[in-house]
C-alpha cells in the first residue's frame, strides 16, 4: 500500500467521524428539543471525535503532500 492509499483511507475515516459527532450533536438537539440540557457526556464526546477528526485530517494531508515538500508541523 502506498502513502496515496493510506492518506484516502485517512480521508474516508475523518469522514466516518464527522458522522458519529454529527450524531452526537443531533443526539444533543434533540434532548434540548425536549427541554432538558444536553448531556455534558454527550458534549464532551462529540469534541473528543471532533479533536480526532482533525488529527486524522492532518495526517491524510501530510501524506498526500508530494515528496520533498515537508512543511513545519503545527
Amino acid at each position: 500500500m502506498d502513502l496515496a492509499e493510506l492518506s484516502e483511507r485517512l480521508a474516508a475515516i475523518a469522514e466516518e467521524l464527522a458522522d458519529q459527532a454529527l450524531d452526537r450533536l443531533h443526539e444533543a438537539a434533540a434532548q434540548v428539543a425536549e427541554g432538558a440540557s444536553p448531556s455534558p457526556t454527550l458534549i464532551a464526546e462529540e469534541r473528543r471525535i471532533t479533536r480526532a477528526r482533525r488529527a486524522v485530517e492532518k495526517a491524510a494531508s501530510l501524506l498526500s503532500e508530494p515528496a520533498g515538500s515537508e512543511r513545519e508541523d503545527g
